[in-house]
């Protein structure tokens, strides 16, 4: 008996020293990636000015990474763009605490002491300057599409926004999604190109990733995973200080607005909010307001809101008929 103990606890010791082992590796594993490129990007004008189009009015990137009021459609509050964005939290579902960061060049709490390379890896391959995972909120694994002289636009019109000086609340995961986010960067292999513009479906498609169309018109399981072959089906809740509403179903069903729409149609729909500006943007009815950034989307060229009417017509129908705004009032 006493040697079948002395084999038993000798058995525990080994699995506890394994546990500890793999805790251990864990907590200081760092994800996949390669080292950060040493390239400093040449500023020209063009690379300006496509920045500006893709931060502002592609990706919005600005619509995550500032400050809002809650008017239709939750504007960037003027003088707030790039300080860091709104705080998600538990009581909000988060499995702990994560802020969009400040991505103004600020020394301190900015971007204004990474290198290019850093913030080309960050974008596209979701790793810190130090090495550490980005919660995937930050969708990097959409961003590895954008081609390279996108990104390199994209970094080049960061570093002209006004330094602010502020920071947000420390990334801080709940276990084990505090480990499951070191596995979900993976590092880019090969240069990424962006598809011809004269291709309008292969255009189209990559404007909905980089702009986010496909990762918020797709429902999302317990996990918040996409649900396989749910693709731009809509019902992602987007809830927070703004109210609570469901993403639209964006495949070509004939009761959805793309099903029924003419290509100009889909086009005057986003221009309507052209001139839209936050000082200029409506109060909300109660249950009636969206996360949906028309402001941004609404400056976007006809062009691409063309490319974009033209991809999703040819996405496979899915009948998911839902109340986008169920607390809608009056």
């Amino acid at each position: 008996m006493k040697t079948f103990l002395k084999i038993v606890g000798g058995i525990a010791l080994v699995v506890i020293g394994l546990a500890a082992g793999a805790a251990s590796w864990l907590h200081f594993k760092k994800p996949a990636s390669h080292p950060a490129s040493a390239e400093k990007i040449e500023a020209t004008p063009e690379r300006l000015a496509r920045g500006e189009y893709v931060v502002e009015h592609v990706s919005d990137c600005l619509g995550c990474h500032s400050d809002h009021n809650l008017k239709y459609s939750i504007p960037v509050k003027p003088g707030s763009e790039g300080e860091g964005g709104f705080i998600f939290d538990e009581k909000l579902g988060f499995p702990g605490v994560v802020a969009a960061q400040n991505i103004t060049p600020d020394p301190e709490f900015g971007l204004g002491k990474w290198t290019d390379g850093e913030i080309l890896r960050a974008i596209r391959e979701g790793v810190d300057r130090n090495g550490d995972a980005l919660f995937p909120m930050m969708p990097y694994e959409h961003f590895r599409y954008m081609s390279d002289e996108d990104a390199k636009s994209v970094v080049v019109y960061l570093r002209t926004l006004k330094p602010i000086h502020k920071g947000v609340p420390a990334k801080k995961l709940n276990f084990p999604v505090n480990f499951i986010v070191k596995f979900v960067p993976k590092p880019l292999d090969a240069p990424v190109q962006a598809p011809d513009k004269k291709d309008r479906i292969a255009y189209g498609k990559y404007l909905t990733t980089i702009g986010g169309c496909h990762e918020c018109h797709t429902p999302h399981d317990a996990h918040n995973n996409l649900v396989a072959g749910k693709d731009f089906s809509g019902g992602w809740e987007m809830a927070g200080p703004w109210g609570r509403n469901f993403t639209a179903n964006l495949t070509p069903m004939p009761y959805t607005f793309v099903g029924r729409a003419t290509r100009e149609e889909f086009i005057s729909r986003f221009k309507s909010f052209a001139s839209m500006t936050a000082e200029t943007a409506p109060d909300a009815k109660p249950g009636s307001n969206t996360v949906m950034p028309w402001v941004a989307f609404g400056k976007m060229t006809d062009e691409d809101l063309g490319a974009i009417y033209d991809y999703l017509r040819t996405v496979p129908p899915i009948d998911h008929k839902l109340n986008t705004f169920p607390d809608r009032k009056g």
